[in-house]
């Protein structure tokens, strides 16, 4: 049987990460670090990456760069910016590290989606390809050719 201090506690750490994760989905262009989110969410940075990763199944670097890559990917199927721009405009101070987590989660380099972009969602809503296109969390993208 759960008290009530200790429930009502829960429910208070479930409000501050639903706050640090919708920062991370406005802010994902800004440098954000962990400590910095936990100091605006009044938790220290452990107990931050312990509970965001209860509640979301992931740490909260792993989900910043998620959506850094969900916004890098319509960027490049846009096709008018560069891979090294794109990098930079989603936040990314890397190129490197960068192209790595893109891969990791699409399963194909920046500069390859790029040029495959364009041709995969033509037609499509952009609301309905984005959530085809959506990527792979934890490196579980498929490996490409045979």
């Amino acid at each position: 049987m759960t008290s009530r201090p200790a429930e009502a506690q829960r429910l208070r750490d479930l409000a501050r990460l639903r706050r640090v994760r919708d920062r991370i989905d406005r802010e994902y262009a800004r440098p954000l670090d962990v400590e910095a989110l936990a100091r605006d969410a009044a938790m220290s940075a452990g107990h931050l990456s312990r509970q965001f990763r209860l509640a979301y199944g992931e740490s909260p670097y792993s989900y910043l760069m998620t959506r850094r890559i969900e916004r890098a990917m319509a960027l490049l199927r846009r096709g008018d910016l560069s891979v090294t721009e794109v990098c930079f405009e989603v936040g990314c101070s890397s190129l490197g590290t960068f192209s790595t987590r893109f891969t990791e989660l699409v399963g194909v380099p920046p500069s390859v989606f790029r040029r495959q972009g364009a041709d995969v969602t033509a037609g499509m809503p952009p609301c309905v390809a984005k959530q085809v296109t959506r990527p792979v969390r934890n490196r579980e993208a498929p490996p490409t050719g045979p």
